[in-house]
């Protein structure tokens, strides 16, 4: 069989992790990177490959066929996605869970009337996090399901304090709280708040002269990041955090405690450490793209979820190989 051939768009940390994926699945083969940066500034891993203006996209049409999107949720995905599927079949790691739905659809429609199809919100959560929801639920019919994330460096949170006056650099990890998590392996089933169920560790550089006690207020007390949290603030020096937060773990549970017939307690319980959120992340994206092949050769257009593919498909292996030796 001929090879997958993959295009990436975006060469950040999502973008190396999805060319470092590549390399582990011998049915691939990395084809072309696009960016916004000057194509020549851009230096990638691959001898041979390409490296292409995101405005130069439509050119590529024949020579690629899938195109992993590895841009952010915020605000390049949600235009990204759906322009982009005007002329590939892709694949994104949208993330924003409340507006997954709104995503969906516009991208579902541009698929539909370009006749390409389109996986969103491919990674670990959403993603692998949601896949284990599922069939938790639809297993235990009775019972509660809890997701705890960490202990992993949160992007966004860390970028918040970095936008502090008097910050010169900072990262943040969430942490699940030990106590809640053992209620819940206990099926105690609790009912547990926010601030039950995670807090917030900081790590900060100051800038010099900062006054450090407005820095750690600024911090604790603010809305939608960390006030409803305990949150614990460490300033350090610089060289000090280089040397002990230069990486970007992350990971969590998935965890559903339930009753069976006889009221008999049971627990399904997933759990990710990642010592690599990006890299993690980009092995999902890869898998996806092949299914994502698959799907197209079979025909289908639209929108898909994680929910919405067949676990054989994600596997190099054939059926026959599937059967003999993982099931």
């Amino acid at each position: 069989m001929s090879k997958i051939r993959i295009g990436i768009a975006g060469y950040g940390n999502l973008g190396k992790g999805v060319e470092m994926a590549i390399r582990q699945n011998d049915d691939m083969e990395l084809v072309c990177v696009f960016t916004r940066r000057d194509p020549a500034s851009v230096s990638i891993k691959t001898p041979g490959v390409e490296v292409v203006s995101m405005d130069d996209m439509a050119s590529m049409k024949d020579k690629i066929d899938v195109v992993i999107l590895c841009g952010g949720s915020a605000t390049d995905l949600p235009e990204q996605t759906p322009a982009v599927a005007k002329y590939f079949p892709v694949i994104d790691s949208f993330d924003t869970h409340a507006n997954i739905p709104v995503h969906f659809a516009n991208v579902d429609k541009v698929c539909k009337e370009n006749g390409t199809i389109a996986m969103i919100s491919v990674g670990w959560d959403p993603g692998m996090f949601s896949l284990n929801r599922i069939y938790a639920e639809s297993i235990l019919r009775q019972g509660s399901t809890y997701t705890f994330w960490g202990k992993g460096v949160s992007q966004g949170h860390s970028d918040a304090i970095r936008r502090i006056k008097g910050v010169k650099n900072a990262i943040q990890y969430t942490v699940p709280v030990e106590a809640a998590l053992e209620a819940v392996r206990n099926c105690e089933n609790p009912e547990l708040t926010t601030r039950q169920k995670h807090t917030r560790e900081c790590y900060v550089v100051a800038e010099e002269g900062a006054d450090k006690a407005a820095i750690e207020a600024e911090i604790v007390n603010m809305p939608n990041y960390f006030s409803d949290y305990d949150t614990t603030v460490t300033f350090m020096e610089e060289d000090e955090f280089k040397a002990t937060h230069n990486k970007m773990p992350h990971g969590g549970f998935v965890m559903r405690s339930g009753v069976t017939g006889e009221g008999t307690n049971q627990m399904i319980e997933y759990t990710l450490k990642l010592g690599s959120n990006p890299e993690f992340t980009a092995c999902v994206l890869v898998a996806y793209a092949r299914a994502a092949a698959r799907m197209v050769a079979e025909g289908q257009t639209g929108a898909r979820t994680v929910f919405d593919v067949a676990p054989s498909y994600l596997s190099p292996l054939s059926g026959e190989e599937l059967r003999a030796h993982l099931l």
